[in-house]
């Protein structure tokens, strides 16, 4: 029997010897598109270093820009086949939802809801192909006041730059808190880029005595300006937005954007290892920091 045995695997070594070679199956690296800022997207491929995903050897990461709109994404996928959607900001990860149901999407948000706004199920089980992370936490704007008011105490008038599409429970937690500290709010609302020189304008217009910036994709993208304007008009200036004094502003208060992109890491990872999105649990982020810029800081004393 051994011998049979024998006979037989070496029958077929030589047979396979004379028969032609397949060709093998290319394997292609996975492919993570990323809608959002760009910051957002070298963040994510430094962090992905972490896990063992190297891009442009063993993943492709490639970045789309902020421009995240259905019909660009559709135009996208039909060309390459696409292992994980990230997405940005609310608009974006509700166009990406109308592109795919299938494709998961690793969403960050630091604005909305996520079951309100029917991203997902609940938080500990998502459901659908949607997860990732989501601040939610409205409840940090006292903690922006307090450090404004350490600053300057006579604080009684605060000017708010905010995108009033998308903002609203920001906003509605600031003006709560300002009340109830007797602090009048003067909002000034930003839909697009173009129009933040107008709206500090305006709120220059009306002597606040400092500045809250809200987040928003489209503040985001404009927040060196947005950070010039308040240096400019001589007003201190807060921000949930962790880069903010990096890009001149003088304070920041909120999630740590490079422990952010850490933690955005390990749900890419999660999936492009075989988890489900819909398994993977809704987080906040795990990271918060105050930062100053002191330079700034001297220029406004």
């Amino acid at each position: 029997m051994e011998r049979r045995r024998f006979v037989v695997i070496s029958l077929t070594g030589v047979l396979a010897g004379h028969q032609p070679l397949m060709a093998q199956p290319r394997v292609r690296p996975p492919r993570v598109a990323v809608y959002t800022g760009r910051l957002v997207s070298e963040g994510l491929a430094a962090a992905l270093n972490e896990h063992g995903w190297a891009d442009g050897r063993n993943v492709v990461v490639d970045w789309q820009g902020v421009e995240g709109s259905e019909a660009r994404i559709n135009e996208y996928l039909a060309r390459h086949p696409t292992d994980v959607l990230v997405s940005g900001g609310p608009h974006r990860i509700r166009a990406a939802m109308r592109a795919t149901t299938t494709i998961p999407i690793i969403a960050l948000d630091l604005e909305a809801d996520p079951v309100a706004e029917g991203f997902v199920r609940t938080l500990a089980k998502p459901g659908g192909n949607v997860t990732g992370i989501w601040m939610d936490i409205p409840e940090i704007a006292g903690k922006q006041i307090q450090f404004l008011r350490e600053m300057l105490p006579s604080l009684n008038r605060l000017g708010v730059i905010w995108d009033d599409q998308i903002g609203q429970p920001q906003f509605a937690e600031l003006r709560a808190v300002s009340r109830a500290a007797n602090i009048t709010v003067l909002p000034a609302a930003v839909r697009q880029s173009t129009e933040i020189d107008g709206a500090v304008k305006r709120l220059v217009a009306e002597r606040p005595q400092a500045i809250v910036v809200l987040t928003a994709p489209v503040i985001f993208l404009g927040l060196q300006r947005v950070a010039e304007l308040a240096v400019q008009s001589r007003l201190p200036s807060i921000s949930l937005f962790s880069p903010y004094p990096q890009a001149g502003g003088l304070m920041a208060y909120g999630p740590d954007f490079p422990a952010m992109w850490r933690q955005l890491a390990g749900y890419v990872n999660r999936v492009l290892r075989g988890a489900r999105a819909g398994d993977i649990p809704v987080e906040r982020p795990s990271k918060f920091s105050l930062t100053i810029n002191l330079k700034t800081a001297k220029l406004l004393v």
